[in-house]
């Protein structure tokens, strides 16, 4: 999976990028075909930051969680848990559509016969 962190109007650190490195490491969990997995971060007015994080998955549209908020590191734990909380309902979809089919017919039983429990 590849990660960038890209900076609007503020510096990326070392303690960011590590930040960020570490909540992007668990996204595989929660979908498996993860690619490439972008955060922008933005210095707004003030005291206020914006992060993006942009998750693409193969064949897949991509997946955008998108948070305000005044402390920076706080903001980015939100978007990953949107992000995360996106990531598991598309995989659940998946599962059910995988897995819709009509369920499987027991044995035929004749109107004539009772059958013993």
């Amino acid at each position: 999976m590849l990660l960038t962190v890209t900076g609007k109007h503020i510096e990326i650190t070392d303690a960011i990028r590590s930040h960020v490195q570490e909540k992007a490491d668990k996204l595989p969990r929660f979908h498996n075909n993860i690619r490439h997995v972008e955060v922008v971060i933005e210095s707004g007015e003030g005291v206020n930051f914006s992060v993006e994080v942009i998750t693409h998955i193969e064949h897949e549209e991509l997946v955008l969680a998108k948070e305000l908020g005044t402390d920076m590191y706080a903001a980015l734990d939100a978007a990953f848990r949107k992000t995360e909380r996106q990531l598991k309902k598309r995989k659940e979809k998946q599962r059910d559509n995988k897995h819709s089919g009509s369920p499987v017919p027991g044995p035929l039983e004749s109107p004539g016969q009772e059958s013993v429990a």
